[in-house]
């Protein structure tokens, strides 16, 4: 990596990025060059003699993953990493063992309208009310089932009670619906590839051989089924660097877990963990008030906001009626 680059960093950062091998966790404050490291660390990997195809790095839209090539492009990287969200990843994972997965390789993959027509009609063959089972709520209810790795089976055997048994039986004839037509929701991307990891050891081993380095992106909105991915597909080496900040975690209502990033340390013992707190981005008065608000959060790991803008101007408090 050139010199010129490498003078841009702060300590913390080179910390971060030239840590080779074994577990490590980010802490990355709002506006600390995050995706700077993450791109900056898959080429320090590559310089240390690691095989761009070795390495697996994860984040959470296709629109960073995209930006996250191009910067690790612009550094002059060899092509062969493996830039991409989890449900890309998964795509590839399960295209490749169909077989394994007992599933059509061809299969499609189909977007949220796709998945409401399914539902719908999955209402309907139950024989059940638009109106007491909404659809889109129906369809809401099973991807937090998917998400926590609940398939069809285990659900039903622990459904208890009218809402949880109906739920099973629309859960039941939704997956139905989607195996006749080959077709795979999001959330099944994400649970297919987690169960196919956990049941067939070889597939597990193999992929672990190939990514021997994963990084992941914005840790703190991985679900559970993500986080099982993860762990599976290190298992063999805990080669993992995770980056993330449980203060920005905002997605709880998408299925995200805090307690993916907050159990870090106690899921690999041996991680080293390097705080990013310096602020590039926002001037003293406002990072002042962030962290003092934050402080309350008890669900928290500590770190605290370095600027390196003046105070700026006072910050305002602005109340109004709705959001129009």
């Amino acid at each position: 990596m050139h010199d010129k680059l490498l003078r841009q960093l702060t300590t913390s950062q080179r910390k971060a990025i030239f840590h080779v091998e074994g577990p490590l966790l980010v802490l990355a404050g709002p506006g600390s060059g995050k995706t700077r490291v993450i791109t900056y660390r898959v080429a320090a990997l590559i310089d240390s003699r690691i095989q761009p195809y070795n390495i697996c790095a994860i984040t959470f839209t296709n629109k960073a993953a995209e930006e996250m090539r191009q910067r690790v492009v612009a550094l002059g990287t060899p092509a062969g990493p493996h830039i991409s969200t989890f449900h890309s990843l998964c795509v590839t994972i399960l295209r490749q063992y169909a077989d394994r997965a007992a599933i059509n390789p061809n299969f499609s993959i189909y977007d949220e309208s796709d998945q409401l027509r399914c539902i719908k009609q999955a209402v309907k063959d139950c024989e059940l009310d638009t109106t007491n089972f909404p659809p889109a709520r129906m369809l809401e209810a099973i991807s937090t089932l998917k998400n926590n790795l609940e398939d069809v089976d285990s659900f039903k055997a622990g459904a208890d009670g009218f809402f949880a048994k109906t739920l099973a039986k629309i859960y039941a004839r939704y997956q139905h619906i989607l195996a006749e037509h080959n077709a795979l929701d999001f959330d099944d991307l994400l649970v297919k590839a987690a169960f196919l990891l956990r049941d067939c050891s070889d597939v597990c081993s193999e992929l672990g051989n190939r990514f021997k380095f994963l990084l992941i992106d914005e840790y703190q909105d991985t679900n559970h089924a993500q986080y099982r991915i993860a762990k599976t597909l290190v298992s063999q080496h805990n080669n993992i660097c995770a980056t993330g900040d449980p203060d920005q975690s905002i997605y709880r209502w998408r299925g995200a877990d805090i307690r993916n990033i907050l159990a870090f340390e106690n899921d690999w013992p041996d991680a080293i963990v390097v705080k990013l707190e310096e602020n590039f981005r926002s001037t003293t008065n406002i990072l002042e008030m962030a962290d003092n608000l934050i402080a309350a959060n008890q669900k928290r790991k500590q770190k605290t906001l370095i600027p390196t803008k003046s105070r700026g101007r006072d910050v305002v408090v602005t109340v109004v009626e709705d959001e129009f």
